[in-house]
């Protein structure tokens, strides 16, 4: 139970039987995590209040503290109290039927969104097609990771983040080797650092002090450099490509990562490994440019070390509207585009993700729109900026891949749009990957017809 959940929170979801937060959407952190994880959630039960410094739950004249059963119900948003018998799903015959027959009609491949080797086979057992987001930041919070990466956010110069990115370095690489193995030759598209470095950081006095005895530092000077790194809009700051910019050294080490252990994966399953590197939040081409050449730069080293040819794809994220409109210049130097259509409706509303549902019931009731944008894709708006950047991109690179990864990918009516727009490929959470295989068929024959 929390107000809103983010990645520092990874370790206790991954815990929870399920995630009840006070705010938040049907794609805000808790419920993308969640999903993903085939866990149930209910997120932006604003009329619940949260008390964390007490651990209470108060909702409706009733006040729960920590260690109460509640019963959630991810489908309708029910909380209730106390404990509900429950029946487990039964996955049939006729599923697998269905199934066979959709993915004989169905023209775009599907993917997974996954992280962890769990996700990754669950994914695979659903009947992914391979990995269309890898978000490499989730990997930096599992265990005694959180530390080294606080170490490198927190050193003073380049030298310092070098001496913890090399401690970072073999445990991505594992990661990477571990996902490239469960694909078995399927394509793992890995994305970038993507969101702003405070997000690492600690933020009570007492998770500071925690920290601060761990790292050896002066509580009152890591709260100064927690405090100067923070940001007043961060999902429109200090993030994504910007920190490949800043930062080129955390690039490298991610880049030697997934060339490394593609070599390693390539050499333990006998099959061909292709990394799909994507470079999150870019909105010039001289951005891409300029981690493209660092990624190239480190490829090279790599191929010379392990003696042996590595073939990958550079691409990026398309979640910004100027990126849209540029998508021919962009693809000059792109080798696929994947829609982040999460932030790419974000930024094109100009509204958060994660605050919108206190206003959007209200507009769904009053008729202002017909539906959350987040849930299901924007055709209009969104839609077309889409639309704009796949002939774009398709006139300047012939042939060019393009996907979509945001959550969108999982939602029946957003895949028909993928169908008619021509899209290669949608990935989704693991455990939507049933549904977005029966959508892309529908939508391809709804085609035809």
């Amino acid at each position: 139970m929390r107000v809103e959940t983010s990645p520092e929170d990874i370790h206790g979801m991954h815990a929870a039987e399920g995630i009840l937060t006070s705010r938040g959407g049907m794609t805000s952190h808790a419920a993308v995590v969640a999903r993903g994880m085939g866990i149930p959630c209910v997120s932006g039960a604003g009329n619940i209040r949260v008390d964390l410094r007490n651990e209470l739950l108060i909702a409706a004249g009733t006040t729960l503290k920590k260690g109460d059963i509640i019963t959630i119900d991810g489908s309708s948003g029910q909380v209730l109290r106390g404990e509900i018998p429950m029946l487990q799903p039964e996955l049939s015959g006729d599923f697998g039927k269905i199934m066979e027959w959709a993915d004989k009609s169905r023209r775009m491949t599907v993917r997974t969104n996954a992280e962890t080797p769990a996700d990754a086979r669950a994914a695979r057992s659903f009947g992914a097609e391979g990995i269309g987001l890898c978000r490499t930041e989730h990997m930096f919070f599992e265990g005694e990771r959180i530390n080294v990466m606080r170490e490198m956010i927190l050193a003073s110069d380049e030298a310092g983040r070098r001496v913890a990115l090399a401690k970072l370095l073999p445990m991505q690489r594992s990661d990477f080797a571990e996902l490239f193995s469960i694909m078995h030759g399927l394509p793992v598209t890995i994305r970038l650092l993507d969101p702003p470095l405070h997000e690492f950081l600690p933020k009570t006095d007492e998770e500071i002090a925690d920290v601060a005895a761990v790292l050896g530092m002066n509580p009152a000077d890591l709260r100064q450099r927690v405090d100067a790194l923070h940001e007043f809009n961060p999902m429109l700051g200090h993030r994504g490509c910007r920190l490949a910019i800043s930062y080129p050294e955390i690039c490298e080490m991610q880049a030697r990562a997934i060339f490394e252990a593609a070599v390693e994966a390539a050499r333990e399953t006998g099959a061909p490994v292709v990394p799909e590197i994507m470079v999150p939040l870019v909105g010039l081409k001289a951005e891409l440019d300029y981690v493209k050449a660092c990624i190239d730069a480190v490829a090279k080293e790599v191929i010379g070390e392990a003696g042996i040819e590595i073939e990958y794809l550079v691409g990026t994220m398309i979640e910004l509207p100027r990126a849209a409109l540029r998508a021919h210049v962009i693809a000059e130097s792109a080798d696929f585009f994947s829609f982040g259509t999460n932030d790419l409706t974000q930024t094109t509303f100009g509204i958060s993700r994660d605050d919108a549902a206190q206003f959007l019931n209200t507009y769904i009731q009053k008729g202002i729109v017909e539906q959350d944008p987040f849930v299901s894709l924007d055709f209009d708006g969104v839609g077309e900026l889409i639309q704009i950047a796949a002939e774009r991109g398709r006139r300047t690179k012939n042939g060019l891949k393009l996907g979509i990864c945001g959550e969108h990918g999982g939602d029946p009516a957003s895949i028909r749009f993928c169908e008619q727009t021509g899209l290669d490929y949608v990935s989704c959470s693991p455990f939507r990957v049933p549904i977005a295989r029966l959508a892309a068929a529908q939508a391809a024959i709804n085609g035809k017809g």
